[in-house]
């Protein structure tokens, strides 16, 4: 049986964590899909189901096409009041009996559970993620996490079967530091990995916001003490539950930059839709002041003005582009435009994972690019500086051009082709920068939607090679890419 390890906080560190002020939070959320089915949920709130998706999504219940069983069902009282007046925000939390029709994706997305050397960490690159906690104050149907977020098991990489476990102190700090004295003593570089130090971390899950104030805290300042340079935090909160950045959450935040002041700080939103932050008339329309400046949910505005007014925090926008939320111009050219007015910055969009069902979000690669671009022409240079993204296995790939012409003398190229780039690359990245042609497909919504139009690869997209069991060494597999037929 393993020891279970401890974790002993520095001088510095509890003198900290002293100062740390829990506050109590009323997000008001109404769980799942039974309090509509029973009409419990608040009165004002039962008209948020047409009797028709009710009836619709009833008869799934306890079948194989269970919505709530491929992702929980969950929104705020602040969610609901902007999906009132906003068909792309009831889009993201309301479920629908489309969304399992086609059950086709993977059960661990992106293959992350063949990075995983502690429980709840994911380590790729100089930067690891981790799941501090599995749930969110609302749940996004097109999640990529959902199998997290729905405690699904997930074949591991020794091939047993289990529920993706959340990262524990201890454990995770005994692993960073373990690593980065290797990396330390030879020179650098680790040994086997050929990765640097691991200097940079990702708090995600779920979301860490639901966290109260000091668990939030003794992440940060365990991380600090472990020689963690940079740490991200990945949130939906201020979309879902803007007033959780009160005051003591931002007085927390100032003892730590006090405390651990070389250590770096971003928060990493997600705003799908400028309907999260712009503040509308009945009529629909956005609310402008007097010189035309569209308004912020005051609550949203406010969270917003309160991070990036502290300007050693770093506070930036990514989102995937889904069908029938944002997969339009004015949308996007929006959302970018207001985010970086509000002195945000624009990070990344994604194409859809290959999560169960993803067949139901995805919108197609081409038309994903086609949207961004288009809604780019009206943006500035400083507004326009996100990437369109999407996560293959070996690690992120941008979607780098899509051309309407052929290449001259290259068979396949008749239609035009898609570059992809590769940006991120595990261990020591020697792919990165490689690029990979594919002859176009209008309808691809994932890589497989390619394979038989491959034209130049030398980033090795269509020759993707899974970890061997150490971690360390790739093997072959069946099929370069994991099939999307439920089969793996």
């Amino acid at each position: 049986m393993t020891e279970k390890q401890t974790y002993t906080p520095t001088d510095r560190e509890r003198s900290f964590l002293e100062t740390v002020e829990d506050t109590r939070h009323e997000r008001e959320i109404v769980n799942g899909l039974a309090p509509f089915f029973n009409e419990r949920a608040p009165e004002d709130m039962l008209s948020f189901y047409s009797k028709d998706e009710v009836v619709s999504l009833r008869v799934l219940k306890g079948t194989e096409r269970d919505v709530e069983q491929r992702m929980p069902v969950k929104i705020t009282r602040h969610y609901f009041e902007l999906a009132r007046n906003s068909k792309a925000i009831q889009r993201i939390v309301k479920p629908s009996a489309d969304e399992t029709t086609d059950m086709a994706g993977s059960e661990d997305p992106g293959n992350q559970m063949d990075y995983s050397p502690v429980e709840g960490l994911l380590h790729k690159y100089e930067m690891g993620l981790m799941y501090v906690v599995s749930t969110c104050s609302a749940h996004c149907r097109f999640c990529y996490r959902e199998e997290l977020i729905a405690r699904k098991e997930v074949e591991r990489h020794d091939g047993t079967v289990a529920k993706k476990g959340l990262a524990k102190i201890p454990e995770i700090m005994s692993y960073i530091r373990a690593h980065n004295e290797l990396v330390k003593a030879n020179g650098g570089i680790h040994p086997e990995t050929g990765r640097e130090k691991l200097r940079e971390i990702l708090l995600s899950g779920g979301d860490p916001m639901v966290l109260n104030n000091s668990k939030i805290a003794a992440w940060l300042s365990s991380l600090a003490e472990s020689g963690v340079e940079s740490i991200r935090i990945g949130t939906k909160e201020m979309a879902f539950y803007p007033q959780r950045f009160d005051d003591a959450f931002l007085s927390m935040l100032d003892r730590f930059h006090e405390t651990y002041p070389q250590v770096a700080l971003h928060f990493m939103l997600h705003f799908e839709h400028p309907d999260e932050i712009l503040a509308k008339h009945e009529d629909g329309n956005y609310i402008q002041d007097a010189q035309g400046f569209y308004q912020w949910v005051p609550e949203t505005g406010q969270a917003m003005r309160n991070l990036v007014s502290r300007g050693w925090v770093s506070v930036q926008n990514q989102t995937p582009i889904i069908k029938d939320i944002n997969d339009d111009v004015q949308s996007l050219r929006t959302l970018q435009r207001e985010f970086k007015r509000a002195g945000g910055e624009n990070h990344y969009f994604f194409c859809g994972r290959d999560i169960v069902a993803y067949k139901a979000f995805n919108v197609p690669i081409e038309t994903a690019w086609m949207k961004l671009n288009e809604s780019q022409r009206g943006l500035s240079g400083i507004e326009n500086h996100a990437r369109l993204s999407i996560t293959h296995y070996k690690g992120k790939t941008e979607v780098n051009a899509v051309t309407n012409e052929p290449i001259p003398g290259l068979a396949g190229s008749e239609n035009g082709v898609v570059i992809f780039k590769l940006l991120r690359n595990a261990h020591s990245a020697p792919d990165r920068g490689k690029v990979c042609i594919v002859g176009r497909n209008p309808d691809a919504v994932w890589f497989d939607d390619y394979e038989d139009r491959v034209l130049f690869d030398e980033a090795g997209l269509f020759d993707y090679k899974r970890l061997a069991e150490s971690g360390e060494a790739p093997v072959n597999i069946a099929s370069s890419i994991p099939r999307t037929d439920g089969c793996r």
